[in-house]
């Protein structure tokens, strides 16, 4: 069992059959990517895995528990983050207002920004996000406008921020999309110590195979919303499912 469990999930948008019959574990402590060709059905299944869409038949499990039906705060009570595409963070904050927004959630999924924590309150807040961008390699930037960031510092910005929350499953959509060369190694980088120093499960979609098959331990191939093969990198390379699901050739 792993601590994501897909089962049976199809999914159709009218007459598209947008995921078809849909199964997918990814072990905990592991990184999982998930790719495929454009329209191959991967960012229906990431919003599947959030909660932001309810498969038409299926269930996804998170270390036991159902996802389907849960509002976002919920999902980040379980343990789950998500990184968008376009990076999601407050260009009118600085880069430690920004950090420390996601210690202010409540339970309830709201926040209070304009409340004042207790003394003690405000200093845990502080030297959590401190921290974070310790680990980020962004404490020299606490100061700067978030919105004059590169996009590879907003990328780290908006990781940081979904670790600050002390996820278990980390989910990354396309992060290195956009990015130029540097900042795309740099990511990877990243995320190798992520997963080095922490306690994190991760699952990637990404076009880059660059990205692919630094990061992997195991790697899901979606074609037209069903899943071709499932298997480690090495395996992955030149199989003919994949060769035909890519570049049109049959093997």
């Amino acid at each position: 069992m792993g601590i994501l469990e897909v089962k049976g999930v199809n999914k159709r948008f009218g007459g598209l059959q947008a995921l078809g019959d849909v199964n997918l574990s990814v072990a905990e402590n592991t990184v999982h990517a998930i790719i495929g060709p454009n329209g191959a059905g991967k960012s229906t299944l990431l919003n599947c895995l959030v909660g932001k869409l309810i498969p038409d038949t299926g269930s996804v499990m998170f270390d036991g528990q159902s996802v389907l039906g849960r509002a976002p705060y919920e999902i980040n009570q379980m343990g789950i983050s998500r990184v968008f595409q376009t990076p999601e963070i407050f260009g009118d904050l600085t880069v430690m207002e920004n950090m420390m927004i996601p210690c202010f959630a409540k339970r309830d999924g709201a926040f209070e920004l304009n409340a004042m924590p207790s003394v003690g309150s405000q200093k845990d807040i502080i030297e959590r996000a401190e921290s974070v961008l310790e680990d980020m390699n962004m404490a020299d930037k606490r100061h700067m406008n978030s919105a004059s960031l590169s996009r590879g510092d907003k990328r780290r910005l908006e990781i940081g921020m979904c670790l600050s929350q002390e996820p278990r499953l980390l989910l990354l959509d396309e992060p290195t999309a956009g990015m130029a060369r540097a900042d795309t190694n740099n990511t990877i980088d990243l995320l190798k110590q992520i997963k080095d120093e922490r306690d994190i499960t991760i699952a990637i979609i990404e076009h880059d195979m660059h990205v692919v098959f630094s990061l992997a331990e195991r790697i899901t191939v979606l074609a037209q919303g069903t899943p071709l093969v499932e298997d480690t990198p090495e395996n992955i390379k030149g199989h003919p499912k994949v060769r035909e699901a890519y570049l049109g050739e049959s093997a």
